[in-house]
């Protein structure tokens, strides 16, 4: 499975493709949250946390918003926008100082994880659709040199 990190200069935002429907349909709701659930618990242990919420129940509630838009955006029921409206995702991330190294990271920490899904049956077409999905993506995000 080729899971190679796009590199751009800073600003570049490419056009961005969902992920393929059988992503949704082989991994469910209850596999997307788990998914997010445990890049998250990653992320926890990892030099990115400062840039999530430190406070415990803020970071559940972060874990939350995640698996909620990754459903909407995968396919599944629009969670997001029911509960916390548009996704605009630049706008929701300005705050956070992400940098490319930052963007690595978090990219970095969704590997072992897709490849566990991997090994439990789910097709190299749908996790490398996801996979494309996260790592242009995250180039959006970016906002520090």
């Amino acid at each position: 499975m080729n899971l190679t990190i796009t590199k751009t200069p800073f600003g570049v935002r490419p056009p961005v493709t969902k992920p393929i429907p059988e992503f949704f349909i082989e991994v469910g709701e209850t596999g997307i949250r788990e998914l997010i659930r445990k890049h998250y618990d990653l992320i926890a242990q990892s030099s990115i946390a400062h840039i999530f919420p430190i406070n415990a129940e803020d970071f559940e509630k972060a874990k939350q918003h995640s698996s909620d838009f990754f459903i909407q955006i995968c396919g599944g029921r629009a969670y997001f926008n029911e509960n916390r409206g548009a996704p605009q995702m630049i706008g929701r991330h300005a705050p956070f100082r992400i940098d490319a190294t930052a963007r690595e990271i978090w990219l970095e920490l969704y590997k072992p994880l897709l490849e566990e899904l991997q090994k439990e049956g789910i097709t190299e077409s749908s996790l490398c659709s996801f996979w494309d999905y996260l790592d242009i993506f995250s180039l959006w995000m970016i906002n520090t040199k």
